[in-house]
């Protein structure tokens, strides 16, 4: 027997895994790595988060990353190096970290990678009835099992698909396994680059749970200051502060027939993105609008579509709770704007359920590659739509 085939049957054994999660967003910010210990699985599953922190990609490895990002016309060559860059870039984050914080890694059981996301194309998205569902996330698994020496997890949305999905948000299936309440029906919002959010009904409904994206999260607002500011990012929304709301373009950009569609439903910067915005500009006669009134418009647009979600699914519901994650709860205008618009509920950092809201993407990616090691479809059969799998692909280090 393959001697890491033994080690796979040995921690699949075990009570407990020692799981390294690696996230990294639309934002295209920077690495999210959580060291979790996962227990057991399905509804007995427990976390613990050992340690945290992002790493911040340069600026020369993002810029590389954009010529691919969301668009239809790359150069394959450009592409195919990336696949491979990105694998050997993680590793090399995974094991800068792990000797930061004195970890060997061969004290760690298993990564779960996400890989970073450069095309999701559902389609209802693409309307193209030619191809099935589709996404890519690119950092080979390969590559950061033999650089780290630790059995990789990867690739996980290739199955959701394969089994009738949309590939996201896979979100659902950490956030049930893990945080579903007695008597609370919750609402797990995480602001990212798109926005998506987790419905968990209390245990005692018949209701079933699900995940399903919103729409712009925090890409519009980072795509526009990047345009006219140089700027990754609106820290703590210090341009937006300043500009006015124009209700004209508002309008304009809250009409697309994406927000009428049903849940779950997935998107991407595919359709949020600069020609979505200037398209609405120009439809409403504001392409002379000052950028920071722009950008306030922006933050109000993304917290609208937050709240009119969140109301469609809420709207028949007692003792419902919602709990932020992700780089948008750390936009004070957008978390205001928000909470302005769902005055009568309650809105929460994810951090009062116990996780460090920053680390819950990667924490739960931990925890689906402890599904696929030794998980079950059954125990996400209360997901509505999601289907049963357990997903995952597993490269060994040799």
């Amino acid at each position: 027997m393959n001697s890491q085939i033994e080690k796979l049957y040995h921690i699949a054994n075990q009570k407990e895994r020692r799981i390294l999660g690696l996230m990294s967003g639309t934002s295209l910010d920077g690495l999210d790595i959580a060291l979790c210990r996962v227990h057991q699985s399905g509804s007995r599953t427990r976390l613990s988060l050992e340690k945290f922190t992002s790493v911040s990609y340069d600026d020369s490895f993002r810029m590389q990353i954009r010529a691919v990002f969301a668009k239809r016309q790359i150069d394959q060559q450009t592409w195919c190096g990336l696949h491979a860059l990105v694998g050997k870039t993680h590793a090399q984050l995974v094991k800068e970290t792990l000797q930061q914080w004195d970890i060997a890694s061969s004290d760690v059981d298993l990564i779960a990678s996400h890989g970073q996301t450069v095309y999701h194309a559902p389609q209802r998205l693409t309307g193209d009835r030619c191809f099935p569902n589709s996404t890519l996330q690119i950092g080979d698994a390969d590559h950061i099992a033999y650089d780290t020496g630790i059995i990789t997890v990867s690739d996980f949305r290739q199955k959701h698909i394969a089994a009738g999905g949309e590939g996201a948000p896979l979100a659902a299936y950490g956030d049930y396994l893990l945080f579903t309440a007695e008597a609370e029906n919750r609402i797990l919002l995480n602001i990212g680059g798109i926005s998506n959010f987790t419905f968990l009904p209390q245990k005692t409904s018949n209701t079933k749970a699900f995940a399903s994206d919103i729409g712009p999260g925090n890409t519009l607002m980072n795509q526009f200051v990047l345009e006219h500011f140089d700027l990754e990012m609106d820290k703590d929304a210090q341009i937006a502060k300043q500009g006015a709301i124009d209700r004209r373009l508002l309008e304009v950009l809250l009409s697309a027939p994406f927000f009428a569609e049903g849940f779950p439903k997935t998107t991407g910067p595919e359709l949020f993105n600069l020609t979505y915005l200037k398209t609405a500009q120009a439809i409403s006669g504001t392409s002379a609008l000052a950028p920071k009134d722009v950008l306030a418009t922006l933050n109000r647009f993304t917290a609208q579509v937050i709240a009119n979600a969140i109301r469609n699914v809420t709207k028949d519901l007692q003792d419902v709770h919602i709990y932020v994650s992700g780089g948008g709860l750390h936009n004070p205008l957008l978390m205001k704007n928000i909470r302005a618009s769902l005055v009568d509920l309650p809105v929460s950092s994810f951090g009062m359920l116990g996780l460090d809201p920053d680390a819950k993407e990667a924490c739960l990616f931990a925890v689906l590659a402890n599904e696929t090691l030794v998980g079950s479809p059954r125990h996400v059969k209360r997901i509505k739509d999601a289907p049963e799998v357990c997903m995952g692909k597993i490269s060994l280090p040799y």
